[in-house]
This record gives C-alpha cells, sequence and structure tokens, in this order.
C-alpha cells in the first residue's frame, strides 16, 4: 500500500464522518489472551457469558478470521453537550449514559464501515469484515496498537487529540497495509477515574471488575442487583459515565459531528415517575432505535426503580408501590425495595 493510498484512507475515513483512522496487525496485541483469560478466570465478566464462550476469538484475531491482514481501527466522537455529573443531584430523574442518548451507534458507525471497506476494495482489492462491538473483537487493545490513544485507568480508551468521549470500529482486512506506532500510556499519577467509581469497581489501575460497574449492572446484569450496590447507583439507570466524565483529558475532546448521536427529547434527566409507568409496548416505542431498546422493559423499570428508592423524594413512593405486584418478579421487588427506602424518608 503506497504512502499516497493511505493518506487517501484516511481522508475518506474523515469524510465518511469518523475523526481518527489507523492501522494494526492482527498480531498486534499477543498479550490479550493471557489478560483475558485472568479476567474470566477471576469471574469479573459477571454474567457476561459470551466472553468466556468465544475466549479464542476475542483474544486473538488471527483465530476469529485467519486471512486478514490487517486491521483498520476508526473512532468517531461522540461528545455529549453537557457535563454528565451535573445530572447526579437531580434526584427525581434518571441519568442515561451519554452513548445511548440518540441513535444507536451500533447501526450508524457500521454503515460507515461498510462504506469505507468498499471505498478501499475499490481502490486495492482485497476482502473485509467490518465490527461495531457485537463480535468478540477486542477493540480497545486494537485501537491502542494502531495508535489511536491508550487504555487508561478506567480501562477505556483516551486520546491526546479526541478525549475518552468515541465510539470505535473496526475493519479487518486481506490486504498488507503498513501499520501505524501503538501509543504510549500517558495517565501519569492520575487517578481521578479511579477515586470517582461510586462502586469500587476498579481492583488496581488498568484493572475492572465488571461485575460492581454500575454500567454493567444496568445493562448487561439480569435479575436483582446486589443490596449494597443498589444505593451507589443513584439516579443512574442506564450505564454510567462518571469515570469517563472526569477524565482531565477531555479538554481535547472535539464536538460530535454525528447529529444522529444528539440526545433525542425526553432522554436527558428523564422524569423517574413516567419510566417507572411504561409496560412493554410503551418501552419499545419510546426507545425505539437506541441501544436502550435492548435490555427489555423489566430490566431498564427494575434500574428506573432503583432510581426512585435512592431519590430521597417520598412522593415517587406511590409510582413504586404501584409496581409491587408486576408481573415480572424482579421488577416487583425492585419496587418492594424502593418503597421500604423511601418509607424511611417519611420517618
Amino acid at each position: 500500500m503506497t504512502a499516497d493510498l493511505k493518506s487517501a484512507l484516511v481522508t475518506q475515513a474523515r469524510g465518511l464522518g469518523f475523526d481518527a483512522c489507523a492501522i494494526t496487525r492482527p498480531d498486534a496485541i499477543p498479550q490479550a489472551p493471557e489478560r483475558l483469560a485472568a479476567f474470566v478466570a477471576e469471574g469479573r465478566h459477571g454474567q457476561m457469558g459470551w466472553m468466556e464462550e468465544r475466549m479464542a476469538w476475542r483474544g486473538d484475531p488471527q483465530v476469529l478470521w485467519p486471512e486478514a491482514r490487517s486491521i483498520i481501527m476508526l473512532a468517531e466522537s461522540y461528545t455529549p453537550e453537557h457535563n454528565p455529573l451535573d445530572l447526579l443531584a437531580l434526584r427525581d430523574r434518571g441519568v442515561i449514559s451519554a452513548y445511548a442518548l440518540g441513535r444507536d451507534y451500533h447501526d450508524v458507525v457500521k454503515k460507515r464501515l461498510k462504506a469505507l471497506g468498499r471505498w478501499l476494495i475499490g481502490q486495492a482489492g482485497g476482502e473485509i469484515k467490518v465490527f461495531v462491538d457485537t463480535a468478540p473483537v477486542m477493540e480497545k487493545p486494537l485501537a491502542a496498537a494502531a495508535g489511536l490513544g491508550w487504555q487508561g485507568k478506567h480501562t477505556n480508551l483516551l486520546s491526546r487529540d479526541l478525549g475518552n468521549w468515541f465510539f470505535l470500529g473496526a475493519i479487518f482486512t486481506t490486504l498488507e497495509l503498513p501499520p501505524d506506532a501503538p501509543a504510549r500510556e500517558n495517565c501519569g499519577s492520575c487517578r481521578a477515574c479511579l477515586d470517582i467509581c461510586p462502586t469500587e469497581a476498579f481492583p488496581a489501575p488498568f484493572q475492572l471488575d465488571a461485575r460492581r460497574c454500575i454500567s454493567y449492572l444496568t445493562i448487561e446484569h439480569h435479575g436483582t442487583v446486589p443490596l449494597e450496590l443498589r444505593a451507589k447507583m443513584g439516579n443512574r439507570i442506564y450505564g454510567c459515565d462518571d469515570c469517563l466524565a472526569v477524565c482531565p483529558w477531555n479538554k481535547f475532546a472535539v464536538e460530535a459531528r454525528e447529529v444522529k448521536y444528539a440526545a433525542r427529547d425526553g432522554m436527558v434527566a428523564p422524569d423517574l415517575a413516567e419510566l417507572a409507568k411504561l409496560d412493554d409496548a410503551g418501552f419499545r416505542t419510546r426507545f425505539s432505535g437506541s441501544p436502550i431498546k435492548r435490555i427489555g422493559r423489566n430490566r431498564f423499570v427494575r434500574n428506573v426503580l432503583y432510581a426512585i428508592g435512592n431519590s430521597g423524594d417520598a412522593r415517587l413512593g406511590e409510582v413504586a408501590q404501584g409496581l409491587t405486584q408486576d408481573p415480572d418478579a424482579v421488577v416487583a421487588e425492585a419496587a418492594i425495595w424502593a418503597v421500604s427506602q423511601l418509607d424511611r424518608v417519611k420517618g
């Protein structure tokens, strides 16, 4: 691949809406299988059984697609217009992770990846496969190997140019492309992301125990959430941005160019009482086209009830009481818990 073609690839990627583009090789993360195996062996993946089932593919891109010779890593910013930390004080309102306020990024990013892949094939031939967080691909280590940034102490990717508010996508190709140099870790002595975590989900810098992570608890974890963690969830009802929002590298964050990532009406600090009353049909309608739709009404309302229980607003007790006989046992249990928490407020 000539330097001109590589330059054209980056230009094409930016023209399609990506904010950064870099290249690495399938064998660039040799440490990944061992680290993934240790993570799973310690049970830190929680209920995410798919991580254990596809460890071979996830840990080694060469196993996932042996024909691949290069991996193109892309980044696309979704920087929120507000500071998510400011919403935590609005106790009768819910907080939804910034990445889920607009259109489902899986659909938007994959469309761009396919367009870029078709362009590349037209220019140089070869075959491609595209991935956006739904296949056994370790995007963050690969992106670091490609030089897009480094994995910070919160395990998310950081960039000198983009901060940490960006999505990642990957194009595997059979073409031999010259790789970029990996990024250097630049967290230094900072531990802001570790100290702000309300559930102490980081056993050590650069390590995450998903079982204590609010993003995991509100999205991936099914069933009841452990009692000792519920109060620490506050009013976060889908995901958690605390460790991302506090990172000082966000002074370099760039504005999201894709209007589909902008918050839809009613998504920033939605009313908890209103959300708790959603039935399945109402939930599907409200969150059509949103990544939130994937977790279903029951898990979402469970989260809302935990937030109601943490609100300290006795007026929400009646809303919770109305769900204590919900057909879903987990929702009913969450409602009973919320009522008990608010009864304490009444004295």
